[in-house]
């Protein structure tokens, strides 16, 4: 879909009862990789409560000391990334062989499975880069499945907008009737990018099961009588009778909404592998001291 074929909806969604907000969440100033400066929206401490998203990592900057070093040769096992790019070029590569430039707009989705080890490096010295990493938790069933990989260029991701003019990205799941660029069966997860003109809403149907959340990245929003600020996690209570969200923008913002199915299995993490169990911890660990983590075979 090219990104000026944007679908103009001429109705919103009709959420009876909007969730309100459980808890809201500071994220975490932290660093990783070669020395990323990046804030920990979603910890270790809320996995089981917002089962299936393990992690939410955002970075952002214009000074290329707090991104130049990238995130060199890493594994993963047991779980799937998810990485956009709002600002700036980073080159991924991986043991599977597979090679893409994520860059303004685009989205690198990967699925660790049995093991991956891959790289993510700055293909810039200047300049802002911004985005954000996601960890998407896999089934029991799926947790050792062979890696898989894609890159989503931006002008392949859907957008919609709607007759208050907020301007929706759909990265995965559906919204409004248009589909996004993935579709995951057992963890149904829904992941959209929403801007918001100042006193304009916007309303999403939600699964009663789902957990979901929103980060405000931009400006500030009102869901029910509560007050959002830019850069806050909002954890949606799942209240009984709600059918969706509705989300009211106080000025020009800009948020991720994600909602999941949750898996209700054990989550054991150490570092860059979840597992189900401590002893499948134990094999990871093994299998990648020995070098067979990323292998073909």
């Amino acid at each position: 879909m090219d990104i000026t074929d944007t679908d103009v909806i001429t109705t919103t969604a009709r959420v009876s009862q909007s969730r309100v907000v459980e808890q809201l969440v500071a994220g975490q100033p932290t660093s990783d990789g070669d020395g990323v400066k990046l804030t920990r929206v979603l910890t270790q401490p809320f996995q089981y409560r917002l089962d299936p998203f393990l992690m939410l990592d955002a970075f952002g900057s214009d000074d290329a000391d707090d991104y130049i070093g990238g995130f060199p040769d890493h594994p993963h096992r047991g779980f799937e990334t998810i990485t956009y790019m709002l600002n700036g070029r980073m080159r991924h590569r991986d043991s599977a062989g597979n090679e893409g430039l994520l860059q303004n707009g685009g989205v690198q989705w990967m699925t660790a499975g049995r093991g991956a080890i891959h790289s993510e490096l700055p293909e810039q010295e200047e300049g802002r880069m911004a985005g954000f990493q996601l960890w998407l938790n896999l089934p029991a069933k799926d947790k050792m499945r062979a890696p898989w990989y894609r890159d989503i260029q931006s002008a392949e991701i859907p957008e919609l907008v709607t007759p208050e003019g907020v301007k929706v990205r759909v990265i995965a799941g559906s919204s409004h009737g248009v589909q996004g660029a993935m579709q995951r069966e057992v963890t149904e997860p829904l992941y959209l990018d929403v801007h918001l003109p100042a006193g304009s809403s916007f309303s999403q149907e939600l699964a009663g099961s789902f957990n979901a959340f929103v980060y405000v990245y931009e400006g500030e929003v009102q869901i029910a009588e509560r007050l959002v600020p830019q850069q806050r996690m909002a954890i949606l209570k799942k209240t009984p009778g709600a059918d969706g969200v509705v989300i009211e923008a106080k000025a020009d913002s800009r948020l991720l909404l994600m909602a999941g199915q949750p898996l209700g299995e054990p989550i054991v993490q150490y570092g860059p592998f979840v597992m189900n169990s401590q002893a499948e911890i134990f094999s990871a660990i093994n299998d990648f001291r020995a070098g067979k983590l990323g292998r073909a075979d």
